[in-house]
């Protein structure tokens, strides 16, 4: 992909910071988390493209489902290969010519590697992966150069069979310290899980780098960079950043095709990608789907896959109208929570991938429920959604945030969401109103009153300073009410001040991406500013 290492430069700097530290004898592993498409393998491709220092040798290994013997032989040969990349040696993508040429300058290690080597004919080959890891201080007993080994999608390495795997990793990682490890994965979820329970060390720990998808204001930066001002008016960019929830990969397609088709034919595009039986998404969404069709609960999967896809997100909903016991329904949520397919935010489920969400909703379940295949009518159905879907986000950007933070409230009926892990009850408000704060800094609020509770919002277009938190303070306390929820809400940016007096003061600070992360719960358009 071109051009989406926009900024991920706080990401790049933390790859060299701790590499570079590794030959001065400190040794920090990493965990590098984020969903798929989201840039974390082209991420460290881009440091290793520029990276070079003749004490350290970078090792990426692909992990795939695959067995023991394979495995082994991939890391062997990716090893030499990269441990005779500064040799000047010409060099070759054969095992055994690599293991000749090495032997000059690491006859122990290539001893050691010929002996695992001859032992995967063996029945027993439980010992196999932390002998291959052993190479890599093989090396530096042998030459004081340090290795960084990168398993990408590092969960696959379950699929080698290994009993006890990450025990025997976690004893290599705390007893040995010149070898530093990079694992990355796209399931975040269960790469957590390992890391608390299974790789959760005293000494060796894994430090988590999370990659995210760009926000509102990167992704414009980004399609203004790949398009040019004049490639895409500012609504249809607006509605791209909203479409694609800022994935680098969606991005990156959708600019290559306007590059080619002009910004017109946005809809077309979005046919020919998402509808198309050979369109890129639609072969790629099929194919994710699989992995829940062939489950004996497959149409539980796809029930709830719909369902939310269409909005019908509330946990308790979902029970009612599935007919099922709560507890079944539940053990499919974690299921697909698992495998980060669903995001669960108390009592509400979304889908994690908004592109795959919406081919779920217009293509996956209509072609499903058609009861004769047409494929001209669905073509028109599909674009016609589209359109709607492109009007509708529009419509609602000609309204000004407080309104449509007051019709997002006004949909609010007493059920709870996780916002940055803090619990909070959407109370059902029985009045929504306008503020008007005297304030220099702060103009535009809110007021919700529930039965039991008042809510108190403020609104600014620009930096959050503290007085602009102690003016809002004071303007709550005007409210006798004596359960008070108090939020400023920043569509740029907050001071670090700031936001410390406003925890002092029981101050909600938010930003453009938590009224997001509501809005996309009850279905509505983003917000991008």
């Amino acid at each position: 992909m071109r051009d989406i290492f926009y900024n991920r430069k706080l990401q790049l700097e933390l790859l060299s910071k701790r590499i570079g530290a590794l030959k001065d004898g400190y040794r920090q592993n990493l965990a590098i988390l984020g969903d798929e498409l989201v840039g974390k393998t082209s991420l460290v491709f881009k440091f290793l493209e520029g990276f070079y220092d003749s004490r350290t040798i970078a090792i990426y290994i692909e992990a795939r489902p695959e067995g023991i013997a394979n495995f082994a032989r991939r890391f062997i040969g990716v090893l030499l290969y990269n441990f005779l990349s500064s040799s000047g040696i010409p060099l070759k993508e054969d095992l055994a010519y690599l293991l000749d040429k090495s032997e000059k300058y690491i006859p122990r290690t290539v001893r050691d590697a010929r002996s695992i080597l001859s032992s995967l004919t063996k029945r027993y080959k439980g010992a196999v992966f932390t002998e291959l890891l052993s190479l890599c201080d093989a090396i530096h007993e042998e030459t004081s150069k340090s290795c960084v080994v990168i398993f990408d999608e590092f969960h696959n390495l379950e699929s080698l069979g290994i009993k006890d795997l990450y025990g025997q990793w976690s004893k290599l990682l705390i007893a040995r310290k010149t070898t530093m490890y990079i694992i990355i994965s796209s399931r975040r979820a269960k790469a957590k899980a390992i890391l608390a329970k299974e790789l959760s060390l005293l000494f060796g720990n894994f430090e988590v780098i999370s990659v995210e998808p760009f926000d509102t204001g990167e992704s414009e930066v980004y399609l203004k960079t790949r398009l040019g001002e004049s490639g895409l008016n500012e609504p249809l960019r607006n509605f791209v950043v909203h479409f694609t929830g800022g994935y680098p990969f969606y991005l990156d397609i959708i600019c290559a095709m306007l590059a080619k088709s002009g910004p017109e034919s946005l809809s077309v595009i979005l046919e020919e990608l998402v509808f198309e039986p050979s369109g890129l998404l639609n072969q790629r969404f099929s194919n994710y789907l699989k992995q829940f069709l062939d489950s004996p609960y497959s149409q539980d999967y796809l029930s709830l896959l719909y369902m939310v896809s269409n909005g019908q997100n509330k946990i308790n909903d979902l029970v009612h109208l599935l007919r099922r016991p709560k507890k079944e329904i539940l053990t499919r949520i974690n299921h697909l929570a698992e495998t980060d397919t669903l995001n669960r935010s108390g009592d509400f489920l979304s889908i994690n991938d908004r592109v795959f969400g919406f081919w779920l909703k217009f293509v996956h379940r209509e072609k499903e429920r058609s009861l004769t295949f047409d494929a001209k009518n669905q073509k028109s159905v599909f674009v016609a959604c589209i359109e709607e879907m492109i009007n509708e986000f529009m419509r609602d950007s000609q309204k000004c945030v407080t309104e449509r933070v007051s019709e997002l409230l006004r949909l609010f009926a007493d059920d709870t969401i996780l916002i940055e892990k803090k619990r909070l009850r959407l109370e059902r408000f029985r009045e929504v109103k306008l503020l008007n704060f005297p304030s220099k800094g702060l103009k535009d609020g809110l007021l919700g009153r529930s039965q039991d509770s008042v809510w108190i919002m403020a609104f600014k277009n620009d930096l959050i300073t503290e007085d602009d938190i102690m003016d809002f303070s004071r303007e709550c306390k005007k409210y006798r009410h004596k359960l008070q929820r108090k939020i400023i809400v920043s569509l740029k940016n907050i001071d670090a001040n700031a936001r410390l007096r406003a925890m002092d003061e029981k101050i909600l600070t938010w930003d453009v991406g938590n009224l997001n992360r509501l809005l996309d719960i009850f279905s509505r358009p983003r917000i991008i500013v």
